[in-house]
């Protein structure tokens, strides 16, 4: 596969930029990691906030019943009446989540800062927060937790790992995940990723100036170039799901930046998260 990309700016100077997410009527919803705050960004450009002053949110899903569910030192279904901690054990925080076909959330946990190099080495766990509210730990030994994904058909879990530099892939079979194993190894950093179509799989590099994609078998394929070394995560969107947004963290002048361009394949939808809280 071969195409080229120009990059559409569409804002610029916030922090570092994380949890890229695009909704049915083609809002595009952000986080500003140290400011604070997760923003939705209208499609005729407006950019309104809708969780204030939120810190740490390096994820989130959209729910089912209105609002976004986010990470941070908790994970919270906020909705403009208010908020609801879904899920909130003795961990730093959380990062990036995703949700499966059922709703069901998916979203790696913070055992360490990873702002604060005197933080303690320890590593996290991946947990999956059930319709339910009860939640499962899916497996443990993750350094520092970063993109989730699915393949097309439920059946592959892709998740970032960025300090041992590696993207693991995972097999599901209902509620059983197993044979966590190397996907592709990248000594730039894997981030945010996102998941097309055909089973590729978008990764953003954070220190590589570029989202790179990987075909099913782990080749290195498609790369789109960022004018930002810091690329933190990506997404897809628009009515075809062509239209591939680019997050940064803030690595120029210009501070975080969004970008969209086009992609020659349309990604995977993100379900609904349809978790609720525990009784």
């Amino acid at each position: 596969m071969s195409a080229d990309f120009e990059l559409e700016l569409l804002s610029s100077g916030w922090g570092l930029i994380e949890g890229p997410r695009v909704d049915e009527h083609d809002n595009f919803y952000f986080s500003d990691v140290p400011n604070g705050g997760v923003c939705r960004r209208t499609p005729d450009g407006e950019i309104e906030v809708v969780v204030p002053k939120r810190r740490g949110v390096g994820g989130m899903v959209l729910h089912a019943d209105g609002g976004v569910v986010v990470s941070g030192r908790n994970i919270q279904h906020v909705t403009a009446e208010g908020s609801t901690v879904l899920f909130a054990p003795e961990v730093a925080g959380f990062n990036d989540m995703h949700t499966d076909l059922l709703g069901r959330v998916y979203v790696g946990s913070l055992r360490r800062d990873p702002f604060d190099e005197s933080s303690p080495d320890e590593a996290g766990e991946l947990y999956r927060i059930n319709l339910d509210g009860s939640t499962d730990e899916v497996y443990d030994d993750v350094q520092l937790t970063n993109g989730i994904g699915f393949s097309p058909d439920g059946t592959r879990l892709y998740h970032s790992d960025s300090i041992p530099g590696r993207v693991w892939v995972s097999d599901v079979d209902g509620d059983v995940v197993s044979n966590r194993r190397e996907f592709v190894r990248e000594r730039k950093v894997p981030d945010g990723l996102a998941v097309d179509v055909e089973g590729g799989v978008w990764v953003a590099l954070a220190e590589g100036g570029r989202v790179q994609r990987y075909t099913p078998d782990g080749e290195s394929d498609l790369a789109v170039p960022v004018p930002d070394r810091f690329v933190t995560s990506v997404c897809f969107g628009g009515a075809d799901m062509r239209d591939l947004y680019i997050v940064t963290g803030g690595g120029t002048s210009d501070g975080g930046c969004i970008f969209r361009t086009r992609a020659p394949v349309a990604g995977v939808p993100t379900p609904l998260a349809r978790v609720r809280p525990s009784r």
